[in-house]
């Protein structure tokens, strides 16, 4: 079966240091690290690949020409890989504005409208990608819509308070239960608005101040998602992918 080739781009954020890992990631960046047979950041290329994405743009700080020589251009993948470098790392809303340029489409919308998927690096997940295709059309189509879209999971033992609610397909900053925030998202340029290029910005408080004005949907993906943030659950998950 041939795959459709999607013209909605995806970015994986692998700028960070990676202090908890240490160290581990005092030599190696922390998306190199191995799970099973490969690199945590290939499992997210392979399957972002599988689900039709071709164009892939991928930050970098620490230790980043390491990850530019281990992926390449993506041929071997069958995707073009682009990279976004960061002298200093600008976490998550600073990274993403550093790397618009590269994450604008002339195809559909204007530039500064066309929405991309986010994907943390350091988390696993085996997510199909492709049932946010819907998600990434709908956003495209609505130029007065929501400006984000998260995908939220149970609240794993190491971070029991969650952090946002999720009522009837809608982000809220109360409600009943509290999720986890997978770090994989979907975002519109306009969403980061304000955030000046090459300046440190977090993304929570872009996140909240959206929630608060109604422009974050979202969803509860109950599959398997590991945050690899220390050595003890990288070895937990080598052990499970080296076992199946």
């Amino acid at each position: 079966m041939t795959l459709k080739k999607e013209q909605f781009k995806a970015m994986i954020l692998a700028a960070g240091r990676g202090e908890r890992m240490r160290p581990l990631t005092d030599t190696l960046p922390k998306p190199l690290l191995c799970v099973g047979s490969k690199p945590l950041i290939e499992y997210h290329i392979e399957n972002l690949a599988h689900a039709g994405f071709v164009d892939i743009v991928i930050n970098h700080a620490h230790l980043g020409q390491m990850i530019e020589t281990a992926l390449g251009d993506g041929e071997r993948y069958g995707i073009n890989i682009r990279y976004s470098h960061e002298p200093r790392a600008l976490e998550t809303a600073g990274g993403i504005v550093n790397a618009l340029p590269l994450l604008e489409s002339e195809v559909g919308n204007e530039p500064d409208e066309q929405p991309f998927l986010i994907i943390n690096a350091d988390i696993y997940c085996e997510i199909d990608f492709s049932t946010l295709l819907p998600i990434l059309r709908q956003m495209n189509a609505s130029l007065d819509g929501d400006t984000a879209h998260l995908v939220l999971v149970s609240n794993p033992e190491y971070h029991p308070y969650g952090d946002f609610f999720l009522d009837s397909g809608r982000l809220a900053l109360i409600g009943k239960e509290k999720l986890t925030f997978s770090g994989i998202g979907i975002y519109k340029p306009t969403f980061f608005k304000g955030v000046e290029p090459g300046l440190v910005a977090k993304l929570a408080p872009k996140l909240c101040k959206a929630i608060v004005a109604g422009k974050v949907s979202g969803e509860h993906y109950k599959g398997v998602w590991v945050d690899v943030g220390t050595p003890e659950r990288l070895r937990k998950l080598d052990v499970q992918l080296s076992n199946e």
